[in-house]
């Protein structure tokens, strides 16, 4: 399958990331980035929860040591993902090839690769990236520039959108498992302790807090929380 065939699959995935980077854009903005700084960060990560996680710790003065290991925990499923893709790619994947489309790889593009009925080439997972990429991008920028624009009203309600799809994410995969659902109560427990004590919250940045509810959230799931095949078995 070539370039025309990605590009048309990946149609639906683009019209999803303008609405939803839409509300990153607003987010960005109130958070004290420009415009065209709000656009560049979306351009250049294409993740959604690693750039709010980002615009978080840069709205409270963050160092760049615990934004450079909060957005590592937080995208290092993408990496599991190109892996688990790359058993599906054909000989054009070369090392440069895979280099390149390793900028495309999200949740849902991983999805719609993963589910083809045929071997993933290089044409068609650029393709693939193309209009998502576009639609994130461009969505950005609109609520990024709509940010200046809209009454104050408006765009605080906007800027909580990002947050809904996250929210839109867990819930239905947490009815699911029950490991999900304890891993993610687990997480927002200790957000809000981090949060609500003063010890803690007079101590311990918001990136850092980030950090360290996702590594013990994430460790607690690891090996205290059967997998299927092993609670089947």
């Amino acid at each position: 399958m070539g370039f025309s065939k990605g590009v048309k699959d990946g149609l639906a995935i683009g019209l999803g990331y303008l609405s939803v980077s839409f509300s990153f854009g607003v987010l960005a903005v109130n958070s004290g980035l420009s415009w065209w700084q709000a656009t560049l960060v979306s351009l250049t990560n294409l993740t959604s929860a690693g750039q709010v996680a980002g615009v978080g710790i840069m709205a409270a003065s963050g160092g760049l040591i615990e934004m450079a290991i909060a957005t590592f925990i937080i995208n290092l499923r993408y990496s599991l993902m190109a892996i688990s893709l790359s058993q599906k790619t054909d000989s054009s994947m070369t090392i440069p090839a895979r280099l390149i489309t390793g900028y495309v790889i999200t949740d849902e593009i991983f999805g719609v690769a993963s589910g083809a009925d045929h071997p993933v080439s290089f044409r068609y997972l650029a393709g693939l990236g193309v209009l998502p990429v576009i639609g994130w991008t461009l969505g950005t920028l609109l609520g990024a520039v709509c940010g200046n624009i809209l009454p104050a009203m408006v765009t605080n309600a906007l800027s909580i959108g990002i947050y809904g799809m996250f929210v839109a994410i867990v819930l239905p995969a947490s009815r699911k498992s029950r490991s999900v659902m304890v891993v993610s109560i687990i997480a927002v427990v200790l957000s809000c302790i981090l949060f609500y004590v003063p010890f803690f919250k007079e101590n311990i940045s918001s990136g850092f807090a980030i950090i360290i509810c996702s590594v013990i959230a994430s460790v607690i799931g690891a090996f205290f929380m059967p997998s299927k095949e092993e609670a089947d078995g």
